[in-house]
């Protein structure tokens, strides 16, 4: 809001001060009020231009949903993001933390430091075409279930929008781009938070696709994961078992002691496996088996515990059944540390950009995607035209992006880019993701980022209050990462052993 005013020019202050003072005051408003209008002005420009600008980036966004590559995989997709970003003239820095898919991109010079994430990994098994039946492109491929090609190309679309913003009017800074990979399970933020390639930045906006509009302060589910291997002694199973020794049997003893904890674990906790190797041929005693286990809960120390007895239960296993266990620890990610006055920065902005209309077309497919959803899901259509007010809470989701909230200030906001009530890592949201339902929302997210940073860019008592609220918030405590400091990034995590 621009200033105003606050005592006439017959003040008993300005009498007694006198007219001098009167005239500075009045110029210093008058400027001010000059600096408002002509921030705004640049704002209607701005969000004018990303209309104008959008058809080039959904077609980015598109071309990413088609490649839908798995975690530390996306060659294509990081080729695509780094290609654009190149030729909007950033600099390169790649293979960041020994990742080929992990980079940043970088302009300006000095401070502040601006960074946005991005993201575009796709998910096991959830091929589906833009339609609003399922209707796989390929049966069993993976597909963007979570809308990360989505993700990654507003986050593009805001970095250079922001650096032709600051080109054009010499304003001092850095906006770096951060090519983020292996969001989904595999941690990607976590080696590049260990390669020390956030430690110089002021603040990071970040954003995740969503069945709703608005600014967040909720934090989410710390996690963490690893692949349990147990080996064995292979036999026939029928003629000579006693000479084998089962791997299988010692992952199944494993989870059978998992599902007794689950008892004795505190309510919030979640643990969930699947197996990914349970033995080559019935009549064959298995020597090798795997599991791949997630456990989550709100507090980070509080799943540390957990996690303990988790090993415990895959010991156990393997010392009952006379077999060897071996652990790869795959992901370990905080909660989300929320950020008040970022918060409440975003969700001004995201008000001055708007929620999401469907065209006649957009609301039938909306409304077909619908019957195929459970009752208990739906959220009334319309509501994606809608701003949500910031609230307190914990999502039962988890991120990689938790570890950087921890170390610096981080915004979080959701755009509308799936159908009310449609939820992530569904073959429904990947549909919405490869059509222009997920591209209007992308484009909400992407006009929210650079409202923001413009804000943060322009005004250094913004930086100074994301920098307080992150301090308030983290006070007591010292981050420290979960993932031991020899432990290579898992490249191949998605491939099954």
């Amino acid at each position: 809001m621009c200033p105003k005013a606050q005592r006439g020019p017959h003040s008993p202050i300005i009498r007694k001060l006198g007219w001098r003072y009167h005239l500075v005051m009045r110029s210093l408003l008058l400027l001010a009020t000059a600096a408002c209008l002509l921030a705004a002005n640049d704002k209607t420009q701005i969000l004018s231009k990303m209309d104008a600008d959008a058809p080039r980036y959904g077609e980015i966004s598109r071309k990413i949903w088609e490649f839908a590559e798995v975690g530390y995989k996306e060659n294509k997709s990081a080729a695509l993001l780094k290609s654009a970003l190149t030729t909007a003239g950033f600099a390169l820095q790649e293979n960041v933390a020994a990742i080929p898919t992990a980079f940043t991109a970088t302009w300006g010079h000095g401070k502040p430091v601006i960074g946005i994430m991005g993201e575009y990994d796709a998910l096991p098994g959830l091929s589906q075409q833009a339609v609003p039946d399922r209707n796989p492109v390929v049966n069993g491929a993976p597909g963007h279930g979570c809308g990360h090609n989505l993700l990654g190309t507003a986050s593009l679309f805001a970095a250079v929008t922001i650096k032709e913003w600051m080109a054009e009017q010499k304003i001092a800074g850095t906006i770096r781009f951060y090519g983020t990979p292996a969001e989904e399970g595999g941690g990607g933020k976590l080696y590049m938070a260990r390669s020390g390639a956030f430690k110089d930045v002021d603040v990071m906006l970040s954003w995740h696709p969503s069945d709703q509009n608005g600014a967040s302060l909720k934090s989410s589910l710390a996690i963490m994961s690893a692949k349990f291997r147990f080996h064995g002694k292979p036999a026939h199973a029928s003629t000579s078992p006693e000479a084998g020794r089962s791997a299988l049997d010692g992952l199944m003893v494993m989870a059978n002691a998992v599902e007794f904890l689950r008892e004795h674990v505190p309510e919030s906790t979640r643990i969930h496996y699947i197996i990914t190797n349970g033995g080559a041929a019935p009549n064959i005693v298995p020597d090798y088996s795997e599991l791949f286990l997630y456990a989550r809960h709100p507090s980070m120390p509080t799943l540390d515990g957990i996690w303990d007895r988790i090993v415990k239960c895959a010991q156990a296993g393997a010392l009952a059944t006379e077999t060897s266990m071996e652990m790869e620890m795959i992901d370990s990610s905080y909660n989300v540390l929320p950020n008040d006055a970022l918060a409440a920065l975003a969700d001004k902005n995201m008000r001055l950009v708007g929620g999401v209309t469907y065209t006649k077309e957009e609301q039938s497919f909306a409304e077909s995607i619908r019957t195929t959803l459970p009752a208990d899901r739906l959220r009334p259509l319309g509501s994606q035209e809608k701003i949500e007010s910031p609230t307190e809470g914990h999502g039962a989701a988890s991120t990689d992006a938790g570890d950087v909230s921890w170390m610096l200030p981080m915004a979080e906001l959701g755009a509308a880019t799936f159908v009310p009530g449609v939820p992530a890592h569904s073959w429904q949201s990947t549909a919405c993701a490869g059509m222009s339902i997920g591209r209007k929302g992308m484009l909400v997210a992407a006009k929210t980022l650079v409202l923001t940073a413009m804000d943060l860019f322009t005004d250094p008592a913004q930086v100074e209050a994301a920098k307080a609220s992150f301090e308030k918030r983290r006070a007591g405590f010292e981050y420290k990462s979960r993932i031991p400091a020899d432990h290579q990034p898992p490249l191949n995590y998605r491939d099954n052993k």
